[in-house]
């Protein structure tokens, strides 16, 4: 089913399901072991974890990939199949369409810039990146980020000063930068921005995916789904450094949530989450567990609150049609 899963605390969102993992969901670290509370994260105030539902239906035929979790207990997923938005309720897992379907548009990766009340958007195979309103579901801008083919952007994150994008197909990191107050710039102010350093790209394959930041906004974190590697990345230069993970391999690397020094990487099509120790400098890191869940039905990204991870299920292995549950 398309759902949202809750996992981890709570964690799991599918395609037709928001899934969450919850302290009872399996967590293996050279065995099974229960997994606990995750830390800290998006919240408005306490909650008792067991008052929130561990899957969310979506609509049918919604063909999520991408999750976004906002304020209050609101989350947001995208449609790959017509570019709409569907925003619930993580307390009640109740929703609806907020941003309406769009011939031509399909909708990837997701983040909230909740200082602008602004929803960002990975525009997939379009090239393009997306913003809308987080109240309205009005668009904001739309922006032509690749000015090659093929392309395929797939996912964004949000600091202080610019929104950045990946494209699985294309050696390049998109920004975007903002104005005073954080105001949107115009199309002419996209900035293309080359990958260079310990970066592979690897032509016909999945490249970048999944993009994070730490809290600064110093430093990006991308990960290559096809080697199954992570970069640490300086925004201003894109200049890579491999993050050393002792041989380790996050190949089918997807969503990436970071959470002080503990990055959760999203493995899609292996049904798990690797649980990610870095070090300070963001060189090197120790994989202490993977987080499992039997919803699971090739989860893509992720979001985080409170002490719990929110899964979508793309399921990619399930034909699509518009009734596709």
């Amino acid at each position: 089913m398309q759902r949202l899963t809750r996992v981890v605390g709570r964690v799991v969102i599918a395609a037709a399901v928001l899934l969450t993992l919850a302290p009872g969901s399996a967590f293996a670290d050279n065995g099974p072991l229960a997994a606990g509370p995750i830390g800290s994260g998006h919240d408005d105030g306490h909650h008792d974890d067991d008052d929130f539902p561990t899957v969310i239906n979506l609509p049918n035929g919604h063909r999520p990939e991408g999750i976004a979790i906002g304020k209050g207990k609101t989350f947001y997923a995208g449609s790959l199949a017509n570019g709409s938005v569907y925003a619930g309720d993580l307390r009640t897992g109740a929703g609806a369409i907020l941003v309406p379907p769009e011939t031509g548009r399909a909708l990837t990766g997701l983040y909230v810039d909740e200082r602008h009340d602004r929803l960002f958007a990975a525009g997939a195979g379009t090239g393009k990146g997306f913003v809308f309103d987080t109240d309205t579901g009005a668009t904001l801008a739309t922006y032509q980020l690749a000015d090659a083919s093929p392309t395929f952007v797939n996912d964004v994150v949000v600091t202080r000063d610019a929104a950045y994008f990946t494209d699985s197909n294309q050696p390049v990191l998109y920004r975007l930068p903002f104005g005073r107050k954080g105001a949107l710039p115009d199309q002419s102010a996209v900035e293309r921005i080359p990958l260079s350093g310990a970066y592979v790209f690897v032509a016909g394959a999945f490249n970048a995916n999944g993009i994070e930041a730490t809290a600064n906004g110093r430093w990006l974190i991308i990960v290559h789904s096809s080697r199954g590697e992570l970069y640490r990345v300086d925004p201003r230069t894109g200049v890579t450094t491999l993050i050393d993970l002792g041989g380790a391999s996050v190949s089918n690397g997807d969503g990436l949530r970071l959470q002080g020094r503990t990055l959760y990487v999203v493995r899609n099509r292996l049904n798990e989450i690797a649980v990610i120790k870095l070090s300070n400098g963001l060189t090197s890191g120790t994989v202490t567990g993977t987080l499992t869940d039997p919803n699971f039905d090739v989860p893509t990204t992720i979001g985080l609150f409170g002490d719990s991870l929110y899964a979508v299920n793309a399921r990619f292995s399930t034909p699509p049609t518009p009734d596709t549950p």
